[in-house]
Formats: structure tokens, C-alpha cells, sequence
């Protein structure tokens, strides 16, 4: 399983998303879960890095969820129409 921070705004936006694509390499389970418990301060950005991670899991053959999506940041992915891309673990 894979964790995202506590905080993940366009300031964090990068050095998240390398951080969990780091994971990712090393990660051999073929269903990879993101972690998200710990987010409490996020923007639009988050699920750009969502989406990004579940983008490179696929092509790596795993299969993707998040678990304890935060409920605003759901509701944002339900806005942008992506909501189904990030399925609950």
C-alpha cells in the first residue's frame, strides 16, 4: 500500500507524485491501493496525482483503488466526472 501525505496541494503536487511513483516501482502486489487516511488539506491537485499514479499502475498490469478517499475530495472527482477512475479499496 502506498500513503499519501497529510497535505497534497499544486505546491506538494510533483514531490508526491514522485514519491508514489517510486513506490510503485518497488511495489510487486498486483493491486496497488493508495493510502489516503492521513489527507486532510488537498486541492484539485490530488487528483491530478491520483490519476497520474492509477495511470502507471495500469500499464504496469496492477489494478487500482484508494482507500479512505476523503469525502470533499470525492466529491470533486464527482464534479470533474473522474470519480469512477478512483474506486474505493
Amino acid at each position: 500500500m502506498l500513503v499519501l501525505p497529510p497535505e497534497l496541494t499544486h505546491a506538494q503536487a510533483t514531490a508526491s507524485l514522485r514519491m508514489l511513483l517510486e513506490g510503485l516501482k518497488a511495489y510487486r502486489d498486483p493491486a496497488l491501493v493508495v493510502d489516503a487516511t492521513a489527507l486532510t488539506t488537498f486541492d484539485s491537485s490530488a487528483l491530478a496525482v491520483l490519476l497520474e499514479c492509477r495511470r502507471n499502475a495500469l500499464s504496469e498490469g496492477k489494478t487500482f483503488a484508494v482507500k479512505s478517499l476523503p469525502p470533499a475530495l470525492a466529491t470533486l472527482a464527482g464534479l470533474y466526472g473522474v470519480d469512477e477512475l478512483l474506486p474505493a479499496a
